[in-house]
Order: C-alpha cells, then structure tokens, then sequence
C-alpha cells in the first residue's frame, strides 16, 4: 500500500521506522510545522519531521490539516492508508475521507481506557498495573474509532511515564505495522470499543505535576513517576522551584510532616501523609540535576526545613 505517516515527537519514530521498513510505500510524512525550541528559541523540526529528512521522505507541515493546500497534496499523493502515532491535531473529515482506508492511529492505551493526549501519564498516576497499546480507525471523536488489534505491557513498580512509553513506542511499531499488513490483505477486522471502562487522559498540565506531600507516599510516588521525563514533578524550598526525579518509599524512616525534610548521612528524605519517602535526583531552577545529597550539602539543609 501507499502510506503516509503522520507524527510528531520522538515517540512516533519508531514505529515511523519501521512503516519505513515495511512492505509498503511510504511516499510522505505529516508533522507539525517546525516550532521554537533551547534557549534560542530558534525553528526546531519535529522529531518525526528530522526522520523524514535523513531519509529523504516529503515532510508535510500544514499549520491546520483543513487547509485547502494541505488538502490538495494529500489527494495528490493519493495514500491508501495513513499510520497515526501522537500527531498533535484534531483530523478533519476531509482529510480523513481521502485515503482508501482511513487513518489509523497507534494509542498507548488498552481502549477504551485512558483516551486522550496522555494514557501513559494517567496510567501511571492511578496506579494501573497493565497497560498497552492499540491500533483503532480514526475518526472525528476522541479515540473512538473500531479497534485493530492491541498488545498488553505490565507497569513495573519503578516505571516512569518515559520508560513505558519508550517500551510501548517500540511494541507498538510492531502491532502498527501488522495491522497494515492486514488491511493490506483483507484480513483486518476491527471491533467497536465496548461501552464500558472508558475513562480520559488529558494532557498533565504544570500545575499536575506539583507534588502533594499531604498525600500517602505511593501517591507521591505515582505522581512524580507519571511527570518523568514530562512536564516535570516539582516541588517548592525556599520560596523556588525545584524539579524531583523519582522517589522510594522508606517505611523505616522517622515520622515527619508532610514535605519536612530530614538528611542523613546517605539519603535526603521528606514527609508525606504516611511514611517519609527517599529523594533521588533534584534539579534547582538553572542548575543540573544532582544527587539528593549533594543537593542538600549545597543549599544547607536545615533541620526543620520544608518543601512546599
């Protein structure tokens, strides 16, 4: 079949990999258009657009995918289907109308569990222990569309949102690509998603990934996982932003209040509404990552002291 891929973050590129290495045609991308990034804040392509050029693959970067012009090259390039994997923008009909069989879109979810922007995050954050990836039919409602095929991945205790997303990133290039292969032959069959279970991942805003010393630990846990690598967990000391990698839960350590912090010789930790958790890596505003400890030395932990 003729393809067009259409992503845009890192994690799209392995399955964009391996579309490419497929059976079929692969004749263009479609990505978001190039947008400011570093300290520069110079134009920077997406990952999934960097791809296309070092392959030398047609990059497609319509600001709106109902552009006429955009329009007008999808019909021009007349795919026969079109692989999704984390676009970033809502597919009008009429671009959903022009390939032979649709889109068909790479979820990191078992649907209809965790539809949305952010499955991984959310399943993290609620403390799900499988999770997966599924490959449905786009269509105008929020990852409504028949299922294709799925594929299970259990949630380790110490998984953040990027160590299961890199995992499902690659399963799911696999699962993409077979299902390809099926519509290919006429052997695709896809069910309606069951009217139970269904719950919504939005997007975690900054103000999510605020950490709450007031919850339990396994919940202050679970959210800073669900942060990592992005947005990023946080906390306040001194009236600033710090960022906190992921935690452990040390149920032999003293009674302390929520976000009292207490430093030992060998460990950093701070209080939650049951037992204090051990810090691991803590990165100040404009300063790199670093070891709890060395944190702590450097600021002068005092005793008493907290994060807010």
């Amino acid at each position: 079949m003729r393809v067009i891929f259409a992503g845009t973050p890192a994690v799209a590129v392995p399955a964009l990999a391996a579309v490419a290495a497929s059976r079929h045609d692969l004749v263009a991308v479609v990505t978001r258009p190039d947008a400011p990034a570093g300290r520069g804040r110079g134009l920077s392509r997406s990952p999934v657009g960097e791809w296309a050029d070092e392959h030398g693959v047609e990059v497609l970067t319509p600001a709106r995918p109902r552009e006429p012009e955009f329009l007008d090259r999808l019909r021009e390039l007349a795919p026969d289907c079109v692989p999704v994997v984390a676009y970033g923008a809502l597919v009008p009909p009429a671009a959903l109308e022009i390939p032979r069989f649709g889109w068909i879109n790479l979820h990191f979810s078992l649907l209809p569990a965790w539809r949305g922007a952010a499955p991984v995050q959310h399943a993290v954050l609620h403390g799900d222990e499988l999770t997966g990836a599924s490959v449905f039919q786009l269509e105008q409602g929020l990852d409504t569309g028949p299922v294709f095929g799925t594929l299970t991945d259990e949630i380790h205790p110490g998984d953040t949102s990027g160590d299961l997303l890199d995992r499902l990133a690659e399963s799911g290039a696999g699962l993409l690509v077979a299902v390809l292969d099926a519509i290919a032959d006429g052997t695709a069959r896809a069910e309606p998603q069951p009217a139970d279970g269904v719950s919504l991942a939005p997007k975690l805003t900054v103000e999510d990934a605020r950490v709450r010393w007031t919850d339990p630990a396994f919940a202050v846990d679970r959210r800073i996982r669900a942060c990592t690598p992005a947005p990023g967990a946080w906390t306040t000391f001194r009236g600033e932003r710090v960022k906190l990698g992921p935690v452990v839960a040390a149920a032999d350590g003293p009674d302390l209040k929520p976000g009292e912090l207490l430093v030992e010789k060998t460990r950093v930790l701070a209080g939650t509404a049951t037992v204090p958790v051990r810090l691991g890596e803590v990165r100040a505003a404009g300063k790199r990552a670093m070891p709890a400890t060395d944190w702590a030395r450097g600021v002068r932990v005092s005793t008493g002291e907290e994060f807010a």
